[in-house]
């Protein structure tokens, strides 16, 4: 009987290549994984920060429901400040001082804009934000319109 001398022992350096390369995709896609799930956490962060400025928002008209209508047109690009915490206001320069204080809030969002119109049952309070960081200024809130800004839109009855 003859017994051979070399016998295998170990793995070969082809096999060794592979199973790193195996584990190198795995790793890569766990990477993928992780920087997608970064991403949506971040827009649902900015998602819950526009449902609250919207809400927070039509908080302080139904707070002013005297001055409903004054809301109508109000746009944080231009927003004037105005200081009622500190100084007595009439209704009218409560709207001034609420849009200013949203445009403040608002501006934390990337490219965050608020915008306030009217329909025939009330306002439409619209928070709007650059939900992809690509430079968005559009306003038409068209979803596949890659230069509109993202949009959330709360409706306000007198």
């Amino acid at each position: 009987m003859f017994m051979r001398k070399d016998t295998q022992r170990g793995i070969t350096l082809v096999e060794a290549m592979i199973a790193l390369l195996i584990i190198s995709v795995g790793l890569l896609g766990i990477a993928s994984l992780q920087l997608t799930a970064m991403n949506q956490n971040t827009s649902a962060l900015h998602n819950s920060q526009a449902v609250w400025y919207a809400y927070n928002m039509s908080d302080r008209i139904r707070a002013n429901i005297a001055e409903f209508d004054t809301y109508d047109g109000a746009d944080t690009s231009t927003s004037t400040p105005q200081d009622c915490m500190t100084s007595r206001c009439v209704p009218g320069d409560m709207v001034d001082s609420d849009i200013a204080e949203w445009a403040t809030m608002v501006g934390n969002l990337p490219g965050g804009r608020g915008i306030i119109g009217s329909n025939a049952d009330g306002l439409l309070i619209t928070v709007m934000w650059d939900d992809n960081g690509t430079g968005a200024t559009g306003t038409d809130c068209d979803p596949t319109d890659a230069d509109d800004l993202t949009c959330y839109t709360l409706a306000v009855a007198e």
